[in-house]
């Protein structure tokens, strides 16, 4: 049965951080919707609703204000991993008890009683460019079209171990996969494989993996820290030779100014700009716990961080709720990022303008031709979000352009298909 959970007390305490522009604010089962207080995965959909699993509850939604616990709607157990497909469908990953696809109010599991799931295990799930599943499970990597399972194993493919862990998709539409003896590439012929051995991979657990706009793999490791991986080499970052908090990396998230966030466990959240690291612990800020486990970023900036005690909010420069944007008045011309990016094939564009003016959004290709144009018109001050479908245009790098008065800015998008 859903439970939809509204806590007024919540939502005083909840109104008052943002109105107050905290930083931070700490949400557990006392003063929130939230049935667990170990957090294992987080995902945030086209519409800005944040996905939570945790150890106990199926599955929780958190939107604006209103929680909705997921339980009797036929998930079998706790979200382990999720991934959001492009018809909002919700894919869960659960131990011991398959993978689940969830609409938001169906349920159809698959496991290895009644499908090609090769075991019941899931610990990791992504959504790739063509919209097929790929789940990590204790037997190998199973990919689902929606029809058949294709299955990878350490018996028939160079994969080199069964337990997977972790993926993530490159522009090149190669899916990269952490797993219990290494790191390995799929380019949808064959299989690479990097090791301890063979490589300048630290350890052959590899918890997490991040792709940054130049195309440099972030590969987080259960005991040897963080290792960058480009064509140039591998560089590994470690307790011993860097400010890394810890050497277990279980999340890394990358925001839209290519800080990387480094989730660990013991040491707390790590945030690395290239060059500087700050931490984040129990020591020195009201993160919850020093285990973070997940790891996920807004499009207006507020870091969402799960931990073993509790789920976090951050944000440098004060939290923003979407209804603060609603409601409060600009002081300043600007055009955020869309959300999500990469997408396939939608995403949402936000902006906002202190003074009434004639405003519009116009999206070009990679050619500077005109592909659509999503906002033409006069518009008084206020923030704003709109919509871009990309259905039928082809994969590749988009920019687009909000003029408004003598304000000009432009941004780049990124369609995965």
């Amino acid at each position: 049965m859903k439970q939809l959970i509204f806590q007024a007390y919540f939502l005083v305490i909840f109104t008052a951080a943002i109105y107050g522009q905290s930083e931070w604010t700490v949400l557990k089962p006392n003063n929130s919707g939230l049935p667990s207080i170990s957090i294992k995965c987080l995902a945030i959909d086209a519409s800005g609703n944040i996905w939570i699993g945790g150890n106990l509850g199926s599955l929780t939604r958190y939107d604006n204000g209103d929680w909705t616990v997921y339980s009797g709607y036929g998930i079998p157990g706790p979200a382990y991993c999720i991934a959001l497909d492009a018809s909002d469908n919700i894919w869960i990953g659960s131990q011991g008890y398959g993978l689940t696809k969830f609409d938001g109010a169906n349920s159809t599991v698959y496991n290895a009683s009644n499908s090609g799931l090769p075991d019941n295990a899931v610990q990791s799930v992504i959504v790739d460019n063509i919209g097929r599943v790929w789940a990590g499970t204790a037997g190998g990597v199973a990919i689902f079209d929606g029809t058949d399972w294709t299955i990878y194993n350490t018996s028939n493919s160079n994969l080199p171990h069964n337990w997977i862990y972790s993926f993530a998709l490159d522009n090149d539409n190669n899916m990269w996969v952490g797993t219990g003896g290494g790191l390995a590439k799929s380019d949808g012929s064959g299989w690479a494989v990097y090791t301890s051995s063979n490589s300048g991979l630290p350890d052959n657990y590899v918890f997490s993996i991040a792709i940054d706009t130049n195309g440099d793999k972030w590969i987080g490791t259960l005991s040897g820290g963080l290792a960058k991986f480009n064509d140039s080499g591998w560089t590994v970052y470690n307790q011993s030779n860097s400010g890394l908090p810890a050497n277990r990396v279980d999340c890394i998230v990358i925001d839209d100014s290519g800080n990387k966030w480094i989730g660990t466990t013991g040491g707390g959240l790590a945030k690395f700009d290239d060059s500087n690291w700050t931490i984040f612990d129990e020591s020195n800020s009201p993160l919850p716990y020093n285990a973070v486990y997940a790891l996920a970023i807004e499009a207006n900036g507020n870091k969402w961080i799960g931990t073993y005690g509790g789920l976090a909010v951050y944000r440098e420069d004060g939290i923003v709720a979407f209804e603060e944007d609603l409601s409060s008045v600009p002081t300043d011309f600007e055009l955020c990022k869309n959300y999500p990016n990469p997408f396939n094939p939608g995403t949402t564009i936000t902006y906002t303008i202190p003074m009434t003016e004639f405003v519009s959004i116009t999206v070009y290709d990679m050619l500077g031709k005109e592909v659509t144009i999503l906002v033409d018109g006069k518009k008084p001050a206020g923030h704003y979000r709109v919509d871009f479908n990309a259905s039928g245009l082809p994969s590749g790098m988009y920019f687009y352009t909000l003029q408004a008065g003598a304000y000009r800015s432009t941004k780049k998008m990124l369609l995965f298909r």
